[in-house]
């Protein structure tokens, strides 16, 4: 979306003051105002992937904290929401203790939101399987704590675009999730086989009209970009692997039942 928002502005402050032909003028100033802004963040310095997992683990927590509280106090039901997620992932006892620490520092008062997305915005610039992964652990809690209530929603849509996802993509984390969510916490409560042939389109992210091949293709494309190993070597904090490795689970899970009921 950035490299057209030059060009826009500049077509129509051309039009504005210069009529048609200023239209011309402004969207060739504009292109060269977002050539400026590309090349200056490929000159920016590029984190290594330790220093990128420091912050994506520190900042996870932060903004769980934050999102905890945005409807004015952290309930007893978001710090069990956060202490799950973080059994879940498997953290030590020293990991769980800086976790706290940072939900602890993302409720407070003086936390800087906007500043803690743009900063992590910038690390995992061309990373975009860990943006990813950042989004869907905080709809991991936010499910968990408040069920995604309007006030935590709303900041996990201003999260998602400041990360350059779109609110479709934020709809298919969520989905997802709330299948996931399900499947581990109510496991008597088996959904009727059409239901479960549908949620494996949806963590797909597919529709029942899709073909075999494309199928097929769908399914590399979710496992590469929940790979363990790669999303490591992009760095993903070792503390996150378990989350990438269920995902992945779940993947494998939702292909194999779609190809049964195709008789691929």
């Amino acid at each position: 979306m950035a490299q057209w928002t030059g060009k826009v502005i500049g077509g129509l402050i051309g039009m504005a003051t210069l009529g048609p032909w200023g239209v011309a003028v402004g969207v060739l100033l504009g292109h060269q105002f977002d050539a400026q802004v590309l090349e200056n963040r490929s000159r920016r310095p590029r984190l290594d992937a330790f220093s990128v997992g420091a912050l994506f683990f520190r900042t996870t927590f932060q903004i769980m904290g934050y999102i905890a509280k945005a409807d004015g106090r952290v309930s007893e039901q978001d710090i069990d929401a956060a202490r799950a997620v973080m059994a879940e992932l498997r953290l030590d006892g020293a990991q769980i203790q800086q976790a706290i620490g940072h939900f602890t520092s993302g409720k407070h008062p003086a936390f800087k939101f906007d500043a803690a997305i743009g900063e992590l915005s910038s690390a995992l610039y061309g990373r975009p399987d860990l943006v990813r992964i950042f989004v869907e652990i905080q709809v991991r809690a936010a499910l968990a704590g408040s069920d995604l209530n309007a006030p935590s929603r709303a900041l996990l849509q201003r999260l998602a675009q400041r990360l350059g996802l779109s609110l479709l993509e934020l709809a298919h984390i969520e989905a997802v999730q709330r299948i996931r969510r399900a499947q581990y916490s109510q496991p008597e409560l088996r959904p009727s086989g059409a239901q479960r042939l549908q949620e494996a389109y949806s963590i797909l992210e597919a529709t029942p009209q899709i073909s075999n091949e494309e199928l097929a293709k769908t399914y590399r494309r979710q496992l590469s970009r929940h790979h363990p190993d790669k999303l490591k070597a992009n760095g993903l904090p070792d503390s996150m692997i378990e989350h990438a490795k269920q995902r992945t689970q779940q993947i494998i899970e939702a292909y194999e039942r779609i190809r049964e009921h195709r008789g691929i």
